[in-house]
């Protein structure tokens, strides 16, 4: 049951994140003298700080240009923009976590396919993050750069390339922002959202174009997997039903063991691409 995955689970960075502490095991009777009564230390906690402090060092969002570099490197970067599925996802709900994930992931579909896409197709890819960033409250900024971005899409007045760097400024501006407008709780569910989107997508190019040996630069990343299972260990532990934590941390735990080993298989690939679109399928 991953229906409530991303929404239940991934959706609690505005708690603590602290846990309760362990009962410590009782000295059996006449064992080792009396029992000794000093109060256990608390173990030790994570911070919301600390996890958001651990995405920032592993960059689980990366620049436009480091991902077309990256996949223009392994020869998959041609033909992204025809694996995307145009979602129509609704952004007027009262639940903002929500918004917050699938902002993330029409924030991937745009990034990956700016060098590729029709002029029409990004704009309206860009249309649905601004849609998605006004519903998170992010300020007007945001709002005005990307209308600009695709007034200079329209018009031809721009060159991909130029228009790549441009996306690496309003990239570098969008989190903060939305950290500012939003607070902290929207941050690790759009980085989810786009995590998730951009490896179903390379996971498919990578099948598509039969460069199994892509995914071990592109997909061989197991710290990433393993901040989101922190994450959901540490801020979901009692706050969501117990059979919803226990599919999405197998799920995690599966990922994060694919992209441990030393070289990855076509069936490795075919595993993760069926792991994130069961994910995002509940979007």
């Amino acid at each position: 049951m991953l229906t409530k995955t991303l929404i239940l689970v991934l959706a609690l960075s505005g708690c603590s994140g602290e846990t309760a502490p362990e009962t410590p095991p009782a000295t059996p009777e006449g064992v080792g003298g009396p029992p000794d009564t000093t109060p256990a230390p608390p173990p030790p906690t994570i911070a919301i700080a600390d996890l958001q402090a651990q995405a920032e060092n592993i960059a689980l969002v990366p620049s436009p240009a480091e991902m077309q570099r990256a996949l223009e490197k392994a020869g998959i970067a041609s033909g992204i923009d025809k694996l995307v599925k145009e979602r129509d996802f609704k952004m007027d709900v009262e639940n903002k976590d929500i918004v917050a994930v699938r902002t993330g992931v029409l924030l991937a579909d745009a990034l990956l396919t700016v060098k590729d896409a029709p002029n029409e197709q990004l704009v309206a890819r860009l249309e649905k993050v601004k849609i998605g960033m006004n519903a998170l409250g992010a300020g007007p900024d945001i709002a005005a750069t990307i209308d600009e971005l695709n007034n200079k899409i329209k018009n031809e007045v721009a060159s991909r390339d130029e228009l790549l760097r441009e996306l690496d400024e309003l990239h570098g501006a969008i989190l903060p922002e939305i950290k500012f407008e939003a607070g902290e709780r929207a941050i690790p569910l759009i980085q989810a959202g786009s995590w998730l989107e951009g490896s179903n997508l390379v996971s498919e190019a990578i099948l598509t174009a039969g460069k199994p040996e892509a995914a071990n630069s592109l997909l061989r990343q197991p710290q990433i997997a393993g901040y989101f299972l922190k994450y959901v260990q540490v801020q979901g532990a009692d706050k969501a039903p117990a059979e919803v934590l226990g599919q999405l941390e197998t799920t995690l735990k599966k990922l994060q063991e694919i992209a441990s080993k030393p070289v990855l298989t076509a069936e490795d690939v075919t595993e993760v691409k069926a792991q994130t679109t069961a994910v995002l399928a509940l979007l």
